[in-house]
């Protein structure tokens, strides 16, 4: 199935708000975990160890904000928060075994959410779970990789 110049613009629309809604619906069933420390440990989990400054850069929020949510992590025990061996004005903060842990609970909890939803709903099957991360996915290389990615 072709879509038209006239669809994708509106559905691109609509992939992002759903992804979005279904973020935010999952966060539901996780009540010990702010959703602002499971973002900087995915993005840890990501992009690996990094200064305070880019992870709000990745975060789109302040520094100072940042600051806090880091060291509410580092309190956990989630991440730590070590001079920057290139650098020594700066910081470093690396996900521990416990981040990877408890974001792995994280990532736990919300499959079973959304495959609760999935095996309850009469119309979706496990293939069409297997499209949308198919389609989420490659769209999500694309803007890595692709000619619009940001620098």
């Amino acid at each position: 199935m072709d879509v038209s110049d006239r669809d994708l613009l509106p559905l691109s629309s609509d992939l992002v708000m759903h992804a979005a809604r279904l973020v935010r619906a999952s966060r539901r069933h996780i009540h010990s975990t702010p959703p602002a420390g499971v973002r900087v440990l995915s993005l840890l989990d990501e992009y690996g160890p990094c200064g305070v400054s880019r992870l709000a850069e990745l975060d789109r929020t302040r520094q100072p904000t940042m600051s806090g949510t880091v060291a509410t992590l580092v309190t956990r025990g989630w991440v730590t928060k070590e001079t920057d061996p290139q650098d020594a004005r700066a910081s470093l903060v690396t996900l521990t075994d416990g981040g990877r842990e408890a974001l792995g609970v994280v990532r736990h909890r919300n499959a079973e959410a959304v495959a609760t939803v999935v095996t309850d709903h009469q119309n979706l099957t496990t293939e069409d779970l297997a499209t949308a991360v198919r389609v989420l996915r490659e769209v999500l290389e694309a803007t890595k990789e692709g000619p619009h990615s940001p620098a």
